[in-house]
């Protein structure tokens, strides 16, 4: 029997491949082949068959990039387990599945629901979950039910080389749970997203990641799956910043609980939106908006299991303390002032003769001095330009002068420090003295003085030497102040505009579109003339894009209180505690850093300007003052209950909920030691 042939033809039947490759044909094969076939010694026969054939020993159909792509794929995922399905758990699950990976969740709620939505399995029973074996558990529970959760894991039913890895925002209390809890073959890293469902809604990317790699095991796979576990975050456009435990906690106590603490004092003070917000108070109220969200467990876990948080609390709380006592202090001195004989310095106008029409005749103090005035060449006058005198001339008022000179107004300036040099830079007519400054008839005069010097400034101008329908106009942060200074000191056929630009040098260095300007008009002549004055003065900021705000000064002033007010306090008391930028700043944080840096530059003058001649001021400061004892009764109380729990109750579970204290902790022991906390 002859061998049995694998060849695709009948025995006997050899196709000649000549015929089967035609390189002359322009096809690659015969539409109708001819076969030549031959048997054992005979010579080859021609013999047509009916067939067609398009190509023999053809490769079957094999992709072998999509193969290669899954194989990828599945190198790469893994299958976690999340503890605790939560609003975090399930803000994680969603990068992960979309990555993904194979997620698994357990919870003591049922969370079956938003976990079929998401595309992970729930497991209700953590046995079941367990017995999945699945790469990597999760931990994402509270800080306090952490260790409870822990513990009542069946950790015997997982693989042994398990990774662990926790997302809590305290580092030094997860890292010895889990090297006191779980059985050395275990591996370990403990992390830390820098962010949260509100913080991180757009994205991740350029969001911090901390993470200290514990304890993992030697073998390469295992030191593998740690990679692939933090190249999820690393792909997501994380920072990733590898830090021991104790150096996370010791700058999350000047970032993180400080944050949170600024932003629950806040929310006490229950601020809204007002329709003069500035800057600064919009970055407080996204301040308490993304800490609303958080639960006052997790707040109070930053408190309790973070060592370093006490003494931030209890610098926070001195810091407010002198910053209140600086106010009061000067507060004290004014009115010492005033009842022992020195009032000539706090309130000049006593000394002053005032005409039967209120016009003070009083003589600038340089009058006799020579004069020094840079005017500019100006040929020809534009009705529809504006000649706006400068009282004034430091900081904001050169701000101002920037954006007047650049939309063609002719612009005067008088100050009583030099600043011409500065004037001429920026085509400014600069004057030394008053009187020759007065005599220039500008057609509006801006304060552009700090709220403590107002009334001087103001009785110090010759105003005899102006024309009579003047424009008087004032940038002061507060308004019924220089509303009642101008209605009682400038004779009645002065024009008197209030105004309050709700922006300066660093909040509008970037133009002043969509910023608040607002505005009273509370004394302007029934002319046709002046009347269109003052419109073409407003709208020199409305070309700018301002928002427009005409408000009463008194309605002003409570808005102000809520919000220009609170916002220089807590940028001042911050300011006082020294805030540096950290290698994990938070978003919050550096909300906080830049309030520092916005406040800081304006002098204490303002400051207490904003206190002093704000009828609201002192009780938003009382508010303020409250809301804070307010939270620290409320972190204190609770910190008691869980004391007596451990003294009179002697509850087993109690010993997991607070740290032990390290021997370098002094303020913060003693502080401890006072509430009757006893450690296990």
């Amino acid at each position: 029997m002859p061998p049995l042939s694998l060849h695709p033809f009948p025995p006997k039947l050899i196709p000649t491949p000549s015929l089967l490759f035609n390189p002359q044909s322009p096809n690659l094969y015969p539409q109708s082949s001819h076969l030549y076939y031959h048997t054992p010694n005979s010579t080859p026969k021609r013999r047509r068959f009916g067939l067609q054939i398009k190509s023999l020993d053809a490769a079957q159909v094999f992709d072998y990039e999509s193969k290669l792509a899954a194989q990828f794929r599945s190198s790469q995922t893994l299958t976690i387990a999340i503890i605790g399905f939560g609003n975090f758990g399930q803000f994680l699950a969603k990068t992960l599945t979309r990555q993904g990976h194979t997620v698994l969740a357990h919870s003591r709620s049922d969370h079956s629901a938003a976990a079929a939505k998401l595309g992970v399995s729930f497991f209700p029973d953590p046995h079941d979950l367990c017995e999945q074996h699945p790469h990597v558990i999760l931990l994402c529970t509270s800080i306090i039910s952490a260790a409870a959760v822990l513990s009542s894991l069946p950790v015997q039913r997982l693989r042994r080389s398990t990774l662990f890895a926790d997302v809590l925002s305290v580092k030094e209390f997860s890292k010895a749970l889990f090297l006191n809890a779980l059985p050395p073959y275990f591996d370990l890293i403990c992390t830390h997203p820098m962010f949260g469902p509100e913080s991180a809604k757009e994205s991740w990317n350029e969001l911090h990641f901390v993470f200290e790699k514990v304890r993992i095991g030697e073998e390469g796979s295992r030191a593998e799956r740690c990679e692939k576990f933090l190249s999820i975050f690393e792909r997501e456009g994380c920072k990733m910043v590898e830090m021991s435990c104790v150096e996370h906690d010791k700058y999350a106590a000047g970032s993180q609980f400080i944050t949170h603490t600024v932003g629950r004092v806040l929310g006490m003070l229950r601020l809204e939106s007002t329709p003069i917000n500035t800057k600064g108070y919009e970055t407080l109220l996204d301040l308490v908006e993304n800490t609303a969200g958080d639960s006052f467990d997790l707040y109070y876990g930053l408190f309790v299991y973070n060592k370093n948080a006490l003494d931030m609390l209890e610098r926070l709380d001195s810091a407010f303390e002198a910053l209140k006592a600086q106010l009061f202090g000067r507060l004290h001195d004014v009115v010492r002032n005033q009842l022992f004989g020195n009032a000539g310095k706090v309130r000049p106008l006593q000394e002053e003769n005032v005409n039967q029409n209120g016009a003070a005749l009083v003589r600038s103090s340089i009058a006799g001095r020579p004069l020094k005035v840079h005017v500019l060449d100006s040929s020809g006058d534009d009705n529809s330009m504006l000649r706006v005198g400068i009282v004034g001339f430091g900081n904001f008022g050169q701000f101002l002068a920037k954006t007047i000179v650049r939309q063609g107004h002719k612009v005067l300036a008088y100050s009583r420090s030099d600043y011409s040099d500065v004037a001429r830079l920026l085509g400014v007519s600069y004057f030394s003295d008053a009187d020759d400054f007065c005599e220039e008839h500008p057609e509006v005069i801006i304060l552009c003085t700090s709220i403590l010097s107002t009334e001087k400034v103001l009785m110090s101008l010759p105003l005899q030497r102006l024309k009579r329908s003047t424009l008087f106009v004032d940038v002061l942060s507060v308004k019924e102040f220089p509303r009642s200074l101008f209605l009682q000191r400038l004779p009645p056929y002065f024009d008197i505009l209030c105004t309050h630009p709700m922006f300066g040098p660093e909040s509008g260095k970037n133009g002043w579109n969509g910023l608040a300007f607002v505005y009273d008009r509370v004394r302007i002549g029934n002319e046709e003339s002046r009347v269109s004055r003052c419109d073409q003065f407003l709208d020199i900021f409305a070309q700018e894009g301002c928002r427009m705000v005409q408000m009463s000064c008194e309605e002003h002033d409570k808005h102000a209180a809520g919000s220009q007010f609170i916002t220089h306090t807590m940028g001042r008391i911050l300011e006082k505690l020294g805030l540096e930028s950290t290698p994990v700043n938070t978003k919050g944080y550096k909300t906080l850093l830049n309030l520092v840096e916005n406040t800081a530059g304006d002098s204490f003058d303002l400051y207490y300007g904003l206190f002093m001649y704000n009828a609201n001021a002192m009780e938003q400061l009382k508010r303020l003052d409250n809301a804070f004892e307010a939270l620290k009764k409320q972190l204190f109380g609770r910190l008691h209950g869980v004391s007596r729990k451990q003294i009179f109750e002697n509850e087993d579970d109690s010993q997991h909920l607070l740290p032990t204290p390290s021997e370098n902790e002094s303020a913060s022991t003693s502080s401890l030691e006072a509430l009757n906390i006893q450690n296990n």
